[in-house]
């Protein structure tokens, strides 16, 4: 996948407020405050480039007030780094494509991954399916 590379301004010219301060400045949307996107079949994907990120099948209620995945939809659709803001010790979850980021990967999810992608809803679009 080719990496997208824009500028501070153009990032600020195509992004609302919101999702630029997620996307761009790694910030998160307050929990219950986002749609939590439709139940039918479809895709999710990155508010900053429109790459897919995660698949309908694989998202579940984790009671968090965040979307969580329990699986990104390929395994170069999402990369990870060590985030240690807030005198924690968190895995930061972004998309591969543009670097925006998306939330956080936690090891509690449910089967089969134990994996809980929790994601905020405004770093991303939800496609539905044909």
């Amino acid at each position: 996948m080719e990496k997208i590379v824009k500028s501070d301004e153009e990032w600020r010219a195509e992004l609302d407020d919101l999702a630029y301060k997620v996307l761009r400045k790694h910030g998160t949307e307050r929990a219950f405050t986002h749609d939590n996107f439709p139940k039918a079949p479809g895709v999710f994907r990155c508010a900053g480039c429109g790459a897919e990120l995660f698949d309908q099948s694989t998202k579940f209620d984790s009671g968090t007030g965040w979307p969580s995945f329990f699986a990104p939809i390929s395994e170069t659709a999402v990369e990870t780094t060590e985030d240690r803001s807030w005198f924690m010790r968190r895995t930061e979850v972004h998309c591969s494509r543009c670097d925006g980021h998306l939330g956080h990967v936690f090891p509690d999810g449910p089967a089969p991954t134990g994996l809980r992608y929790c994601m905020n809803g405004v770093a991303m679009t939800f496609a539905p399916k044909d």
